[in-house]
């Protein structure tokens, strides 16, 4: 007896699509404030270059462990893929958050 397919709800697509658009904003937000860290003019703590690469590896790895037991499980591919999407848009979501509290450096 074989597996039944698990068909998509073409609205989680739509869903995931926009969770990628925000994603991407996020990071794009984070990158600048960063990179006008590390040109001073942007205030930043002394670990968010460290924070940069090892933020990334963790994101990465809880994204692929999450996708792997959705997809185990007999999840569909929206819903494997929504796995994969949600540890790093929390990330990049949590970043943009706190770096834009920080603000332009005074002084």
């Amino acid at each position: 007896m074989g597996k039944t397919y698990k068909y998509p709800d073409p609205m989680s697509y739509i869903g995931n699509a926009f969770q990628v658009g925000f994603m991407m904003a996020e990071a794009n937000s984070v990158i600048a404030m960063r990179t006008l860290g590390m040109m001073g003019i942007w205030s930043v703590t002394p670990s968010e270059d460290g924070r940069m690469i090892s933020e990334k590896v963790h994101a990465i790895a809880k994204a692929q462990s999450d996708a792997t037991r959705v997809a185990m499980n007999g999840g569909s591919f929206d819903e494997i893929a929504a796995a994969a999407i949600k540890p790093i848009r929390n990330k990049t979501r949590a970043n943009a958050k706190r770096l834009g509290k920080r603000g332009l450096k005074k002084g």
